[in-house]
């Protein structure tokens, strides 16, 4: 089994509220004096949990709140969690940054860890010194760090300006530089925040595939923190969920993911209720029905056909003003997979009519959680326009009879040679 490399327990963060962070005097000496008679702290008594939704009624919050968990060597956690749960304060504590209020943390070996834009750069020195600077407080010699430094320069793409003081450079260049310095020095856990999202397509896809390597390859630690669930999920192999300071799950990944993504399924409910639209309002969606669900599995089965038929509140003449009426299927992320539209189709077989039925033959979805946009208008002026309602669910289905599940990518293809 391997080794644990950094240990987590009871951690807990306590901040007060308002201008003042780090509190009074007589705060101070009541924490002293309570500490002395062997009291737990008498502010922690009365800190609320971290809900940035909820009113304050208490000028102390716990941004963490007894945290516990392991990673072992090699391990690449995921921590995620919506803005505010306390992902960058736990990442902090983990770096020595700040301090936690209670518990304790156990790691093994060198921390590296890429939590801001510009993080451990010194911004009046050039890219050479920062470098080297980074090295020595990593603990490694003058020789060491001339070893990796011509892989660091190429792989941050910065060799023009590797003797421009850090300062001039721009957000994406000093993210890339950050980076490359934490990942080439070979700590034994590196830690990345967000930060990655800074920096354009194609070094977040260098960034992810090199910390897949110093993961595999390496034997070496990664924490990673991400809102793009993609990445997460192709990166990581473990995560935590964090929610209003406290680990709400852990496990595998794609558990944790789903997890996290449930909180953002829409909510079923009446079409003409919804206020959330665009759209001058002339013509509006009246109902969507979606016909082909399996009542025993309470979803619609792998390769199956599946009818979606959209309710107008008005008639329109589809063959006299060729309205166009689009239906677009996004998955659990948030992600266009597929598109249904009336620009496809021959409008005289329309005729005049309020409602449209779309046929999906053949169900090329794979199993997850859906739902729709829909958007109705005529020569560019929008009527209704609706996003991420009608949720509906594609589940597994065994259709070749091998006693197995097809479960793979976004799309599922029925062929033959």
């Amino acid at each position: 089994m391997s080794e644990t490399v950094l240990k987590v327990e009871n951690l807990s963060k306590l901040y007060e509220l308002g201008e003042v962070g780090t509190g009074t005097l007589s705060h101070d000496l009541n924490r002293w004096w309570a500490k002395m008679r062997g009291k737990e702290d008498p502010f922690a008594l009365v800190g609320q949990i971290n809900d940035r939704n909820k009113k304050a009624e208490s000028d102390f919050v716990w941004s963490l709140k007894d945290i516990n968990f392991e990673v072992k060597q090699g391990e690449v956690l995921g921590i995620i969690g919506r803005n505010g749960a306390g992902k960058s304060t736990l990442l902090k504590i983990i770096s020595q940054i700040t301090s936690p209020t209670t518990g304790s943390i156990k790691a093994k070996g060198r921390i590296a860890s890429l939590l801001e834009v510009g993080t451990g750069m010194n911004p009046e020195l050039t890219a050479r010194e920062n470098i080297y600077l980074n090295g020595a407080i990593l603990g490694m010699t003058r020789r060491e760090i001339a070893a990796k430094f011509d892989e660091i320069v190429d792989f941050s793409g910065c060799t023009m300006y590797v003797d421009t003081p850090v300062k001039r450079f721009s957000s994406g260049m000093r993210v890339r530089l950050g980076f490359a310095v934490a990942a080439f020095l070979e700590p034994e856990i590196l830690i990345v925040d967000e930060v990655l999202a800074v920096g354009d397509a194609e070094f977040q896809k260098k960034a992810i595939g090199k910390m897949k390597d110093i993961s595999e390859g390496g034997g070496r630690t990664v924490l990673f923190v991400s809102h793009n669930m993609t990445a997460v999920q192709h990166l990581c192999s473990t995560g935590i969920l964090l929610q209003h300071g406290k680990v709400t799950a852990k496990g595998n990944i794609d558990f944790i993911t789903n997890r996290y993504l449930e909180d953002y399924k829409p909510k079923k409910q009446k079409i003409s209720d919804i206020e959330d639209r665009a759209g001058n309002g002339k013509i509006r969606f009246q109902d969507i029905l979606i016909e082909g669900i399996n009542t025993d599995t309470n979803g619609i089965e792998s390769f199956m056909d599946f009818k979606i038929v959209v309710k107008l509140d008005h008639e329109i003449d589809f063959e006299k003003t060729h309205p166009r009426l689009d239906i677009g299927i996004n998955n659990n992320q948030g992600v266009r997979v597929a598109w249904l539209s009336t620009s496809n189709v021959n409008y005289s077989k329309l005729g005049r009519t309020s409602e449209i039925c779309f046929v999906v033959e053949n169900n090329p979805l794979s199993p997850g959680d859906y739902s729709l946009n829909l958007y109705l208008s005529i020569s560019n002026e929008v009527f209704d326009w609706l996003k991420e309602v009608s949720p509906f669910t594609i589940v597994e289905k065994d259709y070749y009879n091998t006693g197995k599940l097809l479960n793979q990518g976004n799309i599922l293809l029925k062929y033959k040679v």
